[in-house]
């Protein structure tokens, strides 16, 4: 699909004059080029697979992405549109690259507010260059950093969300996860909580390739999938359990120089955690590359961000019978709810509480 340069520049205009009352602008400006550089470059995905010099190995991955993205709407009630049925090729490994920090001795990440989506842990480039040199801002002004490269975002239904080169060549599992994940956003955004909307749609993508992989029957892929979801568990964890030594830490009456020796001491530890778990369990040498980054604060939160929540939306789900359609319907109504309240249902959830009420039912 290509937008002609007079449609592209109108609402690049009509967004630059909504946000003009943002200080930042040439950060909005270089979001709004970005993702418009996105859509100029998808096709139909029809389109892609019918032209001859198409690579086959493209057009089987998406043939398996259509198959994926029927299952999604039909079986999963994820939206029907248009997003993932058209395939852009960005000629490089990442979307986007966003920046994460926090406090040197905080656990908790820095919020980024932006027009109608809130306030969100990250803050995005298109540009890999624009995102290293931003996190060196916040590098010399005491923050602990991280910069990851992104293969997918989500426009929440704004636009239809092409297929891209940075994921296609996926495996059939991750293809199905990343489709999964993507479309529960545009089921359930919540403002100012990315936690909140990140585990949720985490939960669907679990459901998701579950139900995608039991159609078949196949036992060694069920076999694979259980495994994986087992090392996923081990890992995430782990992760938690120093997040949250860490935060006790820098809740102590300790003074910042021992905090600074003892959150040293809190990533060696959890490095030979890592080391001995890796020694008794198969597979998690997967995990190698990110131990291979430097540790700190910025880093172990990315990780809480994706599963904090998940083991609530998960008992939510099993308190609905696995029901999907109900499933969605009252994490609607919970993400209505004060965060206050809607933490402490999720909280109640999370430990297996089945007592726990919304209080506008």
């Amino acid at each position: 699909m290509q937008i002609p340069h007079t449609i592209k520049l109108t609402i690049a205009m009509s967004l630059t004059i909504w946000l003009s009352a943002c200080a930042n602008l040439p950060y909005y400006a270089q979001a709004v080029d970005g993702h418009f550089q996105v859509i100029h470059r998808a096709q139909p995905i029809s389109k892609v697979i019918a032209n001859p010099d198409t690579d086959p190995e493209l057009k089987h991955s998406l043939a398996k992405v259509v198959q994926l993205r029927e299952f999604a709407s039909r079986e999963l009630k994820l939206p029907d549109n248009l997003s993932y049925t058209s395939y852009a090729d960005l000629e490089r490994p990442f979307v986007v690259w966003n920046v994460f920090a926090a406090p040197e001795l905080s656990v908790k990440l820095k919020e980024w507010c932006f027009v109608q989506v809130g306030c969100v842990n990250y803050r995005g480039f298109f540009s890999q260059e624009s995102a290293e040199r931003y996190a060196a801002e916040l590098k010399r002004e005491g923050y602990d950093v991280h910069v990851g490269g992104i293969r997918a975002y989500s426009t929440l239904g704004w636009f239809s969300d092409p297929v891209l080169n940075t994921f296609i060549g996926y495996s059939e599992m991750d293809l199905a996860r990343l489709i999964f994940h993507e479309l529960a956003h545009q089921v359930m955004y919540v403002s100012d909580d990315t936690v909140f909307n990140e585990s949720f749609a985490t939960a669907v993508e679990h459901e998701g390739i579950k139900r995608w992989f039991s159609r078949t029957g196949n036992a060694p892929v069920q076999m694979a999938l259980t495994a994986r979801q087992e090392r996923e568990k081990l890992f995430t964890g782990l992760i938690l359990k120093h997040r949250k030594e860490l935060q006790k830490l820098f809740e102590s009456d300790l003074s910042d120089t021992e905090k600074r020796a003892r959150k040293a001491r809190i990533f060696d530890e959890l490095r030979q955690e890592f080391s001995l778990l890796k020694a008794e369990k198969n597979g998690l040498n997967s995990y190698d590359t990110w131990f291979a980054q430097p540790l700190n604060n910025a880093l172990l939160a990315t990780v809480s961000i994706y599963t904090q929540l998940l083991p609530a939306f998960q008992n939510i789900l099993q308190q609905q019978d696995q029901d999907l359609e109900r499933f969605f319907e009252t994490v609607t109504k919970i993400s209505k709810l004060p965060k206050e309240e809607r933490n402490l249902i999720l909280q109640k959830a999370a430990e297996g509480d089945r007592q726990w009420k919304i209080a506008e039912q």
